[in-house]
């Protein structure tokens, strides 16, 4: 067992000079006093010191004469009554006051609950608008989306058009062609007829004659050629005029895409704020608006590839355009030949009309 730092003596001088400085002997008073020591054996110490010390030193007292001692007793008397009815006091005050004070923090928890369920019931109500507005939204989008279907399929329906258009006006260029390179080697034949046969009238006019049919064949397949082209020209009219809407409309497509972006970041920070309070729905909310904006990337691609698919119907647009003016030059060009070549079958024919009469 470790030993005792201080003996007895030195713990009795320190309380005795405590108690010469009017200080109050405690175990910490008597520690700080002896320089250290454990202080509950400081106060042990001390106490058992102070209680042999009053149990050697009883002496006998001598008595309260009788007037003192009633006088004391009566005052004993007044002061107990007096300090039991301040007790009663203190004591009814204490109670009081704790009644208030705990109806006053029950009134502050009640308000505080009532605070809490209307600040629940205000994210509970935010939550749902939330939801309404997010249901609004994919709707929105899942319209937008097939619209946008639509357009794709408008716009592949306008590039068959134009396909088959661009084929038929290259069968019109070949026809044309064709009917040129004929009626060219008709003109031949017939030039090499007119040079043999030249003094047969009979058959000179029934050369020429043939040469009326032939011009007029020719003319007649001019005009068709003609009219295909003009047909063909307008039909490329109304394609354009198709897709000049058909890029409106994505145009109109992509601002609502974008309204729809703006929205969805609205409503992201919206469900950001009330992170806190439903934590759940948040985490289910970040999961829907990652597929919208999936979604909105997808339509964004598919928009992308249909801008790039008018693009090139707009190229091939403007090379149709191109060679149909080429070929109508061209027809108009065929057409002044078959007119020139007639005239000069004509004068053929009244050049050698008076020599078969002579």
């Amino acid at each position: 067992m470790r030993p005792a730092e201080f003996t007895p003596e030195e713990i009795i001088e320190a309380g005795y000079e405590l108690q010469a400085a009017g200080r109050n002997i405690t175990g910490f008073a008597l520690r700080q006093k002896v320089g250290g020591g454990n202080p509950n054996r400081l106060k042990q110490v001390w106490d058992e010191h102070v209680t042999s010390k009053s149990t050697t030193q009883t002496e006998p007292v001598a008595e309260l004469p009788v007037e003192v001692a009633e006088e004391v007793a009566a005052v004993t008397k007044a002061l107990t009554e007096r300090i039991g009815q301040l007790a009663i006091e203190l004591n009814d005050k204490a109670v009081k006051a704790a009644e208030r004070r705990v109806t006053e923090v029950v009134r502050a928890a009640g308000e505080q609950r009532e605070q809490a369920e209307r600040e629940l019931a205000d994210a509970a109500q935010t939550v749902d608008d939330l939801e309404i507005k997010l249901d609004e939204t994919k709707a929105e989008l899942s319209a937008l989306t097939q619209r946008l279907a639509e357009s794709q399929a408008q716009a592949h329906a306008q590039a068959v058009e134009i396909a088959q258009l661009r084929e038929r006006l290259t069968a019109a260029e070949k026809s044309a062609r064709d009917a040129s390179e004929q009626n060219a080697a008709e003109l031949r034949r017939l030039t090499a007829a007119f040079e043999v046969e030249r003094s047969a009238r009979v058959d000179a006019e029934t050369e020429a004659k043939r040469q009326t049919e032939l011009a007029i064949r020719a003319g007649a397949e001019r005009d068709a050629a003609s009219a295909e082209v003009e047909r063909l020209r307008k039909a490329l009219t109304v394609g354009q005029e198709a897709h000049d809407q058909a890029t409106r409309q994505i145009e109109r497509l992509t601002a609502d895409l974008e309204t729809c972006r703006r929205d969805n970041k609205s409503l992201q920070d919206n469900v950001d704020e009330l992170v806190q309070k439903k934590q759940e729905a948040k985490q289910e909310y970040k999961r829907q608006f990652q597929r919208f904006n999936e979604q909105i990337e997808a339509a964004k691609e598919n928009q992308a590839a249909a801008e790039q698919r008018i693009s090139q119907l707009e190229v091939e647009n403007g090379r149709l355009t191109e060679r149909s003016a080429a070929d109508k030059d061209h027809i108009a060009e065929l057409v002044s030949q078959v007119q020139r070549l007639q005239g000069e079958l004509v004068g053929m024919a009244k050049k050698t009309r008076p020599k078969t009469q002579d």
